[in-house]
């Protein structure tokens, strides 16, 4: 039996590879600022890039058999300060000023970041290998109340069904 090739890698960064893969997920948008409240589908392909040290995440959402929002992300861990980094580029084109940071709790990733607009937190929940939860909430500057933004469902599926990344 081989080594896995990731095995040299940090438990942190070992931990990031449970995003990796193919996933198809079922979402439920809340009215906000930006967006209607709904039911949106999404596709996520996920792949572990400079021997694992980071993944990139690829994101689609639709709505209504549109792309309505599209995200790449990248995660890695800075080991100086222990802690997991997201660094996130979208379609609503706002320029990340930091990355968010966060740390595992359980089966749990946590990160928060931010900005002039206020705080967001995503909660990336695994419920094994081939299934997790995303919830992403906001705060706006000057509140004290999070703001459920999107929560969603995902399942792993066959990278080559999902198309057009």
């Amino acid at each position: 039996m081989s080594a896995s090739p990731f095995s040299s890698l940090s438990d942190a960064h070992q931990r990031l590879q449970a995003l990796v893969g193919a996933w198809r997920g079922e979402e439920e948008v809340a009215a906000t600022q930006w967006t209607d409240a709904g039911a949106a589908t999404s596709e996520v392909l996920a792949e572990a890039q400079f021997g694992g040290l980071f993944v990139m995440q690829r994101y689609r959402q639709r709505r209504d058999g549109t792309v309505s929002f599209g995200a790449h992300n990248v995660f890695g861990f800075d080991q100086q300060n222990g802690l997991v980094t997201m660094h996130q580029f979208d379609s609503m084109g706002f320029v990340p000023m930091s990355p968010a940071t966060g740390t595992w709790k359980g089966d749990e990733l946590v990160l928060e970041r931010s900005s002039p607009r206020g705080a967001a937190c995503v909660t990336y929940g695994f419920d094994g290998a081939d299934t997790y939860r995303m919830r992403l909430q906001f705060k706006p500057t000057g509140s004290d109340a999070w703001q459920d933004m999107v929560s969603g469902l995902y399942r792993r599926v066959s990278p080559s069904t999902i198309n057009g990344f």
